[in-house]
């Protein structure tokens, strides 16, 4: 797959058959549009391929946090894995949110990225102010020879599947399951093992601190997780992670730390991939030291058994 994020990597071949969004996460929604831009792709004779936007345009319009389901890079792996032939990037900027929707299809699809056909969801806008919709679309591929296909909402039990949704149900509720499940396979946090105050060691559950390699990427709500990590040598271990301000020592700083089961080495600086697999409970504060290592023995045989069921 060719990945061409900024604008001088940007190579214009006006045969692509093209789909245009952020696609933060590559949900199930985001990969029923996939398969079907392959197949137009396919009968076109042209690549696939996927304009996405850096940082995502609500963070840019709007002036507010839009926490990231998908890194850029992440964003790019899971496209590859997919099949796509060609990932450009936009970079989102003020100069480029004030460009109209005729502007916008003429400056960057057309002469930029170059299109002979564009696939977009039902409820595709664009140019300034979303100004723009799946018809002027058309008539905008009327006028400078291009076609539109249009996917109609895809859902999962019967709900519409949404970058937005799937942020709430993580953020707000931990619902690992359900957004799992919209993701079409486990969230993941990527980062460095840094150093923490090694509570965790001394209570018997040595944990490694994750440094995020982005920091707009979305970190789930307060509690304990049962997760799978994938180590810089391809092995996995089994893992429980916390993400909180441990109030059992009155901290108040989030961190988001991950104890391996029955591994042992040192791990500081390493570079960890940690697979969401289940929430096991929300943050707590415990009376004493003692009366939270039992909870954690708990925790860690509930872990156990969510790993060995989705082994």
């Amino acid at each position: 797959m060719k990945r061409e994020i900024g604008w001088d990597a940007i190579s214009r071949d006006p045969e692509s058959v093209v789909t245009v969004g952020t696609f933060d996460g590559v949900h199930r929604g985001h990969q029923a549009i996939i398969e079907y831009l392959q197949e137009r792709a396919e009968a076109q004779n042209g690549p696939s391929t996927l304009v996405s936007f850096d940082p995502h345009p609500r963070a840019v319009v709007h002036d507010e946090e839009v926490p990231l389901l998908t890194t850029v890079a992440e964003r790019a792996d899971l496209l590859e894995a997919l099949g796509l032939d060609r990932f450009v990037v936009v970079p989102f900027s003020d100069d480029f949110a004030q460009l109209g929707p005729t502007a916008y299809v003429e400056e960057v699809l057309v002469n930029r990225v170059g299109v002979q056909e564009v696939t977009v969801g039902y409820d595709h806008r664009f140019g300034k102010d979303r100004a723009g919709d799946v018809e002027d679309l058309r008539a905008l591929g009327g006028e400078y020879g291009f076609s539109v296909d249009v996917i109609p909402p895809q859902e999962v039990d019967h709900d519409v599947v949404s970058s937005s949704s799937i942020r709430s149900l993580l953020r707000e509720e931990g619902a690992i399951e359900r957004a799992n499940d919209r993701l079409g396979r486990p969230y993941r946090l990527n980062g460095v093992v840094s150093r923490g105050q090694g509570r965790g060691r001394k209570l018997g559950y040595p944990t490694a601190n994750l440094a995020l390699e982005d920091a707009r990427k979305l970190v789930p709500n307060l509690g304990v997780y049962a997760t799978r990590v994938t180590l810089p040598d391809g092995n996995q271990w089994g893992g429980m992670m916390n993400i909180g301000r441990r109030p059992t020592f009155d901290e108040m700083d989030v961190t988001a730390e991950v104890h391996l089961l029955d591994y042992e080495g040192d791990l500081y600086g390493s570079f960890l991939s940690v697979e969401f697999l289940q929430r096991l409970r929300a943050e707590q504060k415990f009376e004493s030291a003692e009366a939270l290592v039992a909870q954690l023995s708990e925790d860690e045989e509930r872990c156990r058994t969510v790993i060995r069921t989705q082994a």
